[in-house]
């Protein structure tokens, strides 16, 4: 009974490769050969070839022949022309009767000879950076809005809203309702007043993103430029004592603190 177990992957693979066989061929001239198409060996040169298809379309282009089975025939010769014609597709397509294994392969080479021309790179860069942006936005959206859910549910933030309550109404409020729990009005009405600053998790912003900083690329670099020029004039040029600012910047970073931080401090 073991002896009798490995044939079946092999047939498994066959059969996969029986299957996959006719894809490689088939996104040229859908089931028919081209050169079947055109009546031409396929050792045939461009001349030939071209005579061949010329020959053809006398027969078969609606203004000769206006039988439909005729007309769809001449698209297939046209196609099967416009393939073999260019030395490049030829040589693809070549390559994929030799090797119709590679299905992968000759399918990328198809899509990127009829497909890939037809697509500017830049409006490929500018799409690809809008949905990179368009992931970046939402997810730095889902975070935020998670940590000010976690921040919501700590007693710290509770106190917070307790005690703005009680300097608004003046402790009245609840001792009226008699429990503890505070009105979900109230509560929106005061979480707005109350300004949350959660360490590692900044508020969207769409000057963060990918896409608008590639955009602004040139003008951060001509700022970040002029700001080196200035300083290297100001301090070590003239020799001028550092102003606060800059000597807070100098203090940062010797320090390692982020700059939230820092202006939180």
């Amino acid at each position: 009974m073991a002896a009798a177990s490995p044939p079946l992957p092999l047939s498994l693979l066959l059969l996969l490769l029986f299957l996959l066989v006719p894809v490689s061929n088939a996104i040229y001239c859908d089931e028919d050969d081209c050169y079947d198409l055109l009546g031409v060996k396929q050792d045939a040169n461009a001349s030939e070839i071209k005579k061949a298809y010329y020959k053809l379309s006398l027969k078969h282009h609606p203004d000769k022949n206006p039988d439909p089975e005729s007309r769809k025939l001449f698209v297939k010769i046209a196609n099967a022309y416009e393939i073999l014609k260019d030395e490049s597709t030829r040589g693809q397509y070549d390559y994929a009767i030799a090797h119709p294994e590679e299905v992968f392969y000759n399918t990328a080479q198809y899509y990127r000879a009829y497909y890939g021309h037809e697509t500017d790179p830049r409006a490929v860069l500018i799409g690809l950076l809008l949905i990179i942006s368009a992931f970046q936005y939402i997810n730095q959206l889902t975070r935020y809005n998670k940590a000010i859910e976690t921040v919501k549910q700590t007693p710290a933030y509770k106190n917070r809203l307790k005690a703005l309550e009680f300097e608004r109404t003046g402790g009245i409020s609840s001792k009226k309702k008699g429990h503890k729990q505070m009105d979900k009005k109230v509560e929106e009405g005061l979480s707005n007043e109350v300004e949350l600053q959660i360490q590692g998790i900044e508020k969207p912003s769409l000057w963060s993103l990918y896409g608008v900083q590639f955009i602004l690329l040139p003008y951060f670099i001509g700022k970040v430029l002029s700001w080196e020029i200035c300083w290297f004039w100001r301090y070590q040029v003239k020799k001028l004592p550092y102003a606060w600012e800059d000597a807070c910047y100098l203090t940062r970073t010797a320090l390692k603190i982020p700059a939230n931080t820092w202006q939180s401090i």
